[in-house]
């Protein structure tokens, strides 16, 4: 079995809610993301169903003449239901801890879990080339899934966007981070 996956990280976005559009940046991101994956023969696309995701993609999609297909288990990672003042600490530990779970929120196994659920379905499936598209803290964990060493300190250096491509071949697993503008 040999496929590919393209692990997208948004584009820049006036806010972190839901319904958050891109920015006027994130608009021309999403048309240079759409350069930068236009050849590498993507069959499918599949989106957190947040608005910055759905928009980071569909330039893409267009040109390609595919539909987005949301899942809702691409969502980003709620990590506490209550603001915190030490949240990028307590982001750490979670890279550590992959259990810990604080008030109202998922922790890192939780959410990795259900973000493999959705690369394990693509794998079964016929499309050998996908994008799926995402948000940091998520995307970190289901890359910490098939790299160990991936943690907090990567998740700090994500970009908006941020391209990872993740290729499956005879039971080997390779992650590569995409350069982008």
């Amino acid at each position: 079995m040999q496929k590919r996956l393209y692990m997208v990280r948004h584009c820049q976005a006036v806010a972190q809610e839901a319904n958050a559009p891109l920015t006027s940046q994130g608009n021309l991101q999403a048309i240079a993301l759409a350069d930068l994956l236009f050849d590498f023969g993507i069959e499918r696309v599949i989106s957190s169903p947040f608005i910055r995701a759905y928009q980071s993609i569909t330039p893409l999609a267009e040109r390609l003449s595919l539909s987005i297909e949301i899942d809702n288990r691409l969502t980003e990672r709620v990590l506490c239901a209550t603001p915190l003042a030490d949240w990028r600490e307590r982001l750490a530990e979670s890279f550590t801890n992959l259990d810990l779970y604080l008030d109202g929120g998922e922790s890192s196994r939780g959410a990795m879990a259900r973000g493999i659920a959705v690369i394990d379905e693509v794998l079964q499936q016929e499309a050998n080339t996908i994008a799926i598209v995402t948000h940091g803290n998520l995307m970190a964990l289901i890359l910490k899934y098939f790299n160990d060493r991936i943690g907090y300190a990567e998740w700090e250096k994500l970009r908006n966007p941020d391209v990872f491509r993740v290729q499956f071949f005879n039971g080997a697993t390779h992650v590569e981070r995409m350069i982008f503008l």
